[in-house]
């Protein structure tokens, strides 16, 4: 994969208005990734936003979510693939005398790409192991009945930014 995530849309083209914060290095952004804890998943059902906290791994450009084999989410994402994902790290509150001088320090990614379902059991298994590698670095043994009943899917990421301010 390049090292340059880049959408073709127009919608992607606007450039962030504090630019000081923007980060560009594709590493740093990796970093970030590999490092939060939780990635919010935005969707679209019916014209309204809908959005879901989600365990994930990062790897080679794409995320990977697991999950039960209905609901909600799954149902939406069969309508529609086209997805919106953020994760933040190293968050931090900055607290001052005046309320509306607070702040806080944060780098965070915010991406959009296309959700993919994953079928294979051996493809399933893989990207079993990178979502519990991101958690936790060490080789793990996923039960046959787990993989069976698990819903994989993966976002192929088309772009992504960063963004920090104090770290």
């Amino acid at each position: 994969m390049s090292k340059s995530i880049q959408g073709s849309n127009s919608f992607f083209a606007k450039n962030m208005r504090k630019a000081k914060q923007e980060i560009t290095d594709i590493t740093v952004i990796e970093e970030i990734l590999n490092s939060a804890n939780v990635c919010r998943l935005g969707m679209c059902h019916q014209g309204f936003p809908y959005l879901v906290p989600m365990n994930y791994g990062y790897k080679d450009g794409s995320l990977y979510f697991h999950c039960a084999a209905s609901g909600l989410k799954i149902d939406i994402l069969n309508e529609n693939d086209l997805v919106c994902f953020e994760v933040e790290a190293n968050v931090d509150l900055v607290t001052g005398e005046v309320p509306c001088n607070w702040s806080q320090f944060y780098r965070s990614v915010i991406g959009w790409g296309r959700t993919e379902f994953i079928v294979d059991p051996g493809e399933k298994i893989k990207a079993l192991h990178i979502f519990m590698h991101h958690y936790e670095q060490r080789e793990w043994r996923i039960p046959d009945d787990r993989i069976e009943r698990t819903t994989v899917f993966r976002v192929n990421i088309q772009k992504m930014t960063g963004k920090k301010d104090g770290n």
